[in-house]
């Protein structure tokens, strides 16, 4: 693959602090952020993803009508709106491409349901090939794995799906339900665009009230870290390549030994070696760095302060030597250097002031 000219850094913002979503040039050597610029005033731009090749971002805005917005890149940074559809539900949280990219798939938190989008060969979106909705009990409104003093409870008031994603195979679709405390097995249909139920068509969350919320894919595809956002624990699951089926592993604390409180665990980051898995603990301002074994299992390395407050998510750059963390309450983007091979991360004196930073994705990154 040729190398491209710029790497580009989007940044998603909740309104009113941030305006839309902002564009930075992004140095390959040092992962400076530069030339700060709106290119777009979509109304809570919260959440992105890019095609592979980064000639299309895909934006959700996390409003009550849950529109997904498809925009072109140009060479020089600048956006063109190729056009706008339904999210399938309100309050649009977390979309992804399926591996093939001809579909995109979309978790809606404030209606609890997920939706299938084909994706044409221009970069426009159809409309919903398929929506699930969630339905059950809600689960325990005291998360029963937190630690001591904890009164993390934020979503148990109805369903709320929170992520969705298809395996590295894209045979199969997983997506959480943070309210209903449980996470949802798919068989996907790529001709049509169908999610069929698999069985069982769902599992329980590691604990009662623990509010299932992202997850990421080992690199062979055989399994996956669940992150648990009121219970503030890290879960392990195995997964049946042929099957689809998840087993549910050992689980673990993101925050340090003795910490006792409120906290609120958000976005994980696995390396693309699977030896180093980040997460963001907000109120704790964290960030939990841990090792991977072969077998799954969890060695905690620091908790490093994310140098502002409530990060949501935490971007690894193209070359994995700089992390980026999303400080939302702070709005402020803090960069980390990426030690290698260790993973242990040290500050870059380099704030970058956003307001109300959500999610970054970059595009344009050189070749390997």
């Amino acid at each position: 693959m040729p190398a491209t000219q710029t790497q580009f850094a989007w940044v998603g913002t909740y309104n009113p602090n941030g305006e839309g979503i902002y564009r930075f040039h992004v140095d390959a050597e040092t992962g400076a952020l530069t030339r700060k610029t709106l290119v777009s005033e979509l109304p809570n731009a919260a959440q992105l993803t890019a095609s592979k090749e980064g000639k299309t971002l895909y934006v959700a805005c996390e409003t009550e009508n849950g529109v997904i917005a498809a925009l072109r890149v140009g060479d020089d940074g600048n956006l063109t709106e190729l056009n706008q559809v339904s999210s399938g539900g309100a309050g649009a949280v977390y979309l992804t491409l399926t591996p093939n990219e001809r579909h995109l798939l979309v978790a809606n938190y404030g209606s609890g349901s997920v939706a299938v989008l084909p994706v044409k060969g221009d970069g426009n979106l159809g409309q919903a090939t398929d929506i699930q909705q969630d339905t059950g009990p809600t689960g325990a409104k005291k998360p029963e794995a937190a630690v001591e003093g904890s009164f993390a409870a934020s979503g148990h008031s109805g369903p709320h799906a929170h992520m969705i994603a298809a395996d590295p195979s894209g045979k199969f679709v997983f997506t959480t339900d943070l309210g209903l405390d449980r996470i949802y097995q798919y068989r996907f249909d790529e001709t049509h665009g169908k999610l069929t139920p698999n069985d069982p068509p769902f599992i329980e969350s590691s604990s009662k009230g623990s509010g299932p919320r992202h997850f990421v894919f080992t690199p062979q595809g055989d399994g996956l870290w669940l992150i648990n956002e009121e219970a503030s624990t890290l879960t392990h699951y195995q997964l049946d390549v042929v099957k689809g089926i998840l087993t549910e592993g050992e689980s673990i604390s993101s925050l340090p030994k003795g910490f006792k409180g409120t906290n609120f665990a958000a976005g994980l980051v696995l390396s693309k070696d699977g030896k180093q898995l980040y997460v963001a603990n907000r109120l704790h301002n964290s960030i939990g760095h841990f090792s991977v074994a072969a077998n799954g299992r969890l060695e905690l390395v620091e908790h490093v302060w994310t140098r502002g407050d409530y990060p949501r998510t935490l971007t690894l750059g193209h070359n994995e030597n700089y992390l980026y963390v999303m400080n939302q309450r702070s709005d402020n983007i803090a960069r980390f250097c990426v030690a290698q091979p260790t993973g242990k991360l040290n500050f870059v004196e380099d704030y970058i002031a956003v307001g109300s930073p959500s999610q970054m994705v970059l595009t344009g990154a050189a070749p390997d």
